[in-house]
């Protein structure tokens, strides 16, 4: 994923897809990246969407960088200091985002 500008119009597309090919690219970009403390951005937006879509999916390819001394422990605790981010908060704001542009879609079908 691109920079933080970028990133979240990435998560929203690939919450929207909402497959398991999109959660996959998010937990190949978090195994690549959380090893990575220098390179703070957009983890917690990518965990919050893999979380978005586990719920929607039925599976748990987020538990294993949650788990205690997991990746998103050792990236969160790795310098540079970071703000602690809750992804769960960023999963509830993600569905809004996905319920939003779920609605809007209806809209502009409804008006075809």
């Amino acid at each position: 994923m691109p920079g933080d500008d970028a990133t979240e119009g990435h998560c929203v597309a690939l919450a929207t897809f909402g497959t398991p090919a999109d959660a996959d690219i998010l937990a190949a970009y978090l195994d690549r990246y959380l090893p990575r403390p220098d390179l703070y951005y957009n983890r917690t937006r990518a965990l919050g969407v893999l979380l978005h879509l586990d719920t929607k999916l039925g599976s748990e390819r987020a538990t294993r960088f949650l788990t205690p001394e997991g990746l998103w422990e050792q990236w969160t605790d790795g310098p540079p200091g970071k703000e602690r981010c809750d992804p769960e908060q960023y999963r509830r704001h993600i569905g809004d985002l996905c319920a939003f542009a779920e609605e809007a879609a209806r809209h502009c079908v409804a008006r075809n």
